[in-house]
């Protein structure tokens, strides 16, 4: 075993422009930004990100950096426990936090490397294959870019679950909402599962009435009807569809789950390792859904959740999520392979098996 203090903790941010325009029911962008946390220690190195503001490596390389070097690489829980103190009076929602997950999972990283592991042995593994399903559909897609994105994701890889964008321009366009959910049933058949994503933009009464009108394409999955700080409408929603209701994306700490899970408001806890607190926190998520009889979904970031996946007992599934998936092929080697519907964290390398190609990203540097 190599007990060995952190040398040092560095960060990088890239903002890669998006293959084409992309909006959900409440947002649109053109671009994602990928925040990048180093941690060297006794000839090793560990990566980690984000999503987020390139204020992320500010925050990095400046607050949490103070606070992690010298500690040994070994020690991941005083070293997560120290960030969330350091950031007390900044707020840990939001930046900060999303600046803590980015350490966290290179800090893992960099112990799984340190003691020659695979992360997902390190951490215990209870599954060699972590179920994904693909996600995109974006609102602002035409009819034929959604056909392509779909067939892709149901035929050409094989993944039985698919998941698009609904609750166009904040809900108000519910009739080509349904549209589009009838044609994605249409591309992808009888055989997959359907899922749809409203990012907050329906009422509670509008989610109910728009997934009666859909009764027949048999959705199976219904992320944010309503707004995630919305517990009551949640749980009225729950109690009244048919699919699945999942929310949790925006949680950054215990308490805000704990929340959640005791208002009754999802069938399904959604976590994001690269916002919540990283894999440290991601876990613990993971038993408090347990503890009230829940599994836990991974939300966008495949890569960077997959050895966490494969370490978590009551996991549903990773979400494959175009824009995620496209930055970090473009970024990394060693990315895994959704054929069939799953993705096998490397039993061979160590860590997360992930390494950074500076030379592809070093074009979309900012900052």
């Amino acid at each position: 075993m190599i007990d060995a203090p952190v040398e040092s903790v560095t960060a990088s941010a890239y903002t890669v422009p998006a293959d084409a325009p992309e909006a959900d029911g409440t947002l649109a962008w053109d671009s994602t930004t990928l925040v990048v946390a180093e941690v060297r220690a006794a000839g090793e190195r560990g990566i980690g990100w984000t999503y987020g503001t390139a204020a992320c490596a500010a925050v990095i390389s400046g607050r949490l950096a103070g606070v992690v070097r010298g500690r040994s690489a070994l020690d991941v829980a005083g070293a997560w426990q120290a960030m969330v103190r350091a950031v007390r009076n900044d707020g840990r929602p939001g930046v900060a936090g999303y600046a803590i997950s980015a350490v966290d999972v290179a800090l893992w990283d960099l112990k799984a490397r340190l003691l020659g592991l695979p992360l997902h042995r390190l951490l215990g593994a209870v599954r060699d294959e972590v179920p994904v399903y693909g996600s995109g559909g974006f609102t602002s897609y035409d009819e034929r870019r959604l056909a392509d994105q779909l067939s892709h994701w149901a035929t050409g890889l094989r993944i039985p679950r698919v998941k698009i964008k609904i609750g166009e321009s904040w809900g108000t366009r519910e009739t080509r909402d349904l549209e589009r959910m009838s044609r994605a049933r249409e591309i992808i058949g009888a055989g997959a599962e359907l899922y749809v994503d409203a990012n907050g933009s329906y009422t509670a009464k509008q989610a109910v009435r728009v997934m009666r009108e859909a009764a027949a394409l048999d959705v199976r999955w219904f992320e944010e009807p309503v707004s995630s700080d919305d517990l009551r409408g949640l749980a009225d929603v729950r109690a009244a569809v048919l699919p699945d209701v999942a929310a949790g994306e925006y949680g950054c700490d215990l308490p805000y789950f704990r929340r959640m899970c005791e208002a009754g408001a999802v069938d399904c806890l959604q976590a994001d390792a690269s916002r919540c607190g990283g894999i440290s926190e991601w876990l613990r998520v993971a038993a408090v859904a347990a503890s009230h009889g829940l599994q836990v979904s991974g939300h966008c970031a495949p890569h960077l959740h997959a050895h966490a996946a494969a370490a978590t007992p009551n996991l549903r599934h990773l979400e494959w999520f175009h824009d995620h998936v496209r930055i970090e092929s473009m970024f990394f080697d060693g990315v895994l392979d959704p054929a069939g519907g799953t993705i096998r964290p490397d039993a061979h390398a160590p860590g997360h098996g992930l390494t950074m190609r500076r030379r592809d990203a070093e074009p979309y540097r900012v900052g």
